[in-house]
């Protein structure tokens, strides 16, 4: 079984351990993409055997998360994780909602972000989190970013919580987001609860948790509309059917010549129509680039 499933992580275990249970299951190569803090909750998408080949399609996309701040209290990594390193007073009567909604308006769109100490980007050949750990501190160039949507779902004034939806590009920090919301209302925060419900075209409806995969590893029927195949992932782009002789150059790495090709990535197929894999196109030329067989 070769594909991507769409893991709806739990609370408590690492993106690692899913892949682990997910690699034991399969006995086959295992990848993710977009790594997840052990608290935060929601889509991992996971790419099994030949599937992890898809990696390289799978890195720009946009992300969707539902995250809720607690306001008063700044720590060192910026969630809930870290040490308390700043208390602030909450004027929780200021705290309206359409005073948060004017808030979150302000911040969407195209910025300038400088990621947290508490990350994995590496400068100079180190982690982030590396340094921090350390004592260390040391410039963090600011990425840019874009931030398309930010919509408030619910203000607790007794917890002091705002919980909020945010539609944003690759490389943004939620954890960052809800330290800068807070500071606009005039007060400090962190961000308590982070939940990922989009990645590009994998959504929390379509995900399951890791325990139903394993429960029915042996449900041919279940895998086969949990996983998402290679042939499923390019299920838009055009199809292309070789001959013998094209299919045996094609898989020997040579490129074939075809007319009336559109896309830049094309589905392969035999004379049986028996999937092949992918290919990638330059002036109609074909070139192997995962292959099934």
């Amino acid at each position: 079984m070769d594909g991507i499933v769409v893991i709806n992580k739990e609370k408590g275990c690492t993106s690692h351990d899913v892949v682990y249970k997910v690699k034991k299951l399969f006995g086959k190569k295992v990848g993710h993409t977009g790594t997840l803090d052990p608290n935060a909750t929601g889509v991992l998408p996971i790419l099994i055997g030949k599937g992890t080949e898809l990696s390289q399609f799978l890195i720009n996309h946009d992300k969707r998360y539902v995250a809720t701040i607690q306001l008063g209290v700044k720590t060192d990594t910026g969630d809930v994780e870290g040490n308390v390193i700043e208390e602030k007073n909450v004027d929780c009567d200021a705290i309206t909602e359409d005073k948060v909604s004017e808030t979150l308006k302000k911040l969407v769109g195209r910025q300038m972000q400088v990621p947290p100490m508490y990350s994995a980007i590496k400068v100079k050949g180190k982690k982030l989190y590396e340094y921090a750990r350390s004592g260390k501190t040391v410039d963090v160039p600011a990425r840019e970013i874009e931030i398309y949507d930010l919509k408030l779902l619910g203000i607790d004034s007794n917890e002091r919580q705002i919980t909020y939806e945010i539609y944003c590009s690759k490389g943004t920090y939620v954890r960052t987001v809800c330290e800068n919301i807070a500071e606009a209302l005039g007060t400090v925060g962190y961000m308590k609860e982070l939940k990922r419900t989009m990645v590009g075209d994998f959504r929390i409806e379509d995900s399951i948790i890791v325990d139903d995969l394993i429960e029915n590893y042996n449900n041919e029927e279940f895998l086969n509309y949990k996983i998402i195949s290679v042939e499923q992932f390019f299920k838009s782009n055009q199809a292309v059917i070789l001959n013998d002789k094209e299919l045996a150059l094609f898989l020997n790495g040579v490129q074939i010549l075809k007319d009336g090709i559109e896309d830049s990535i094309v589905r392969v197929y035999n004379n049986e129509n028996n999937f092949i894999g992918i290919g990638v196109v330059d002036n109609n030329r074909i070139k192997r680039k995962i292959i099934l067989v």
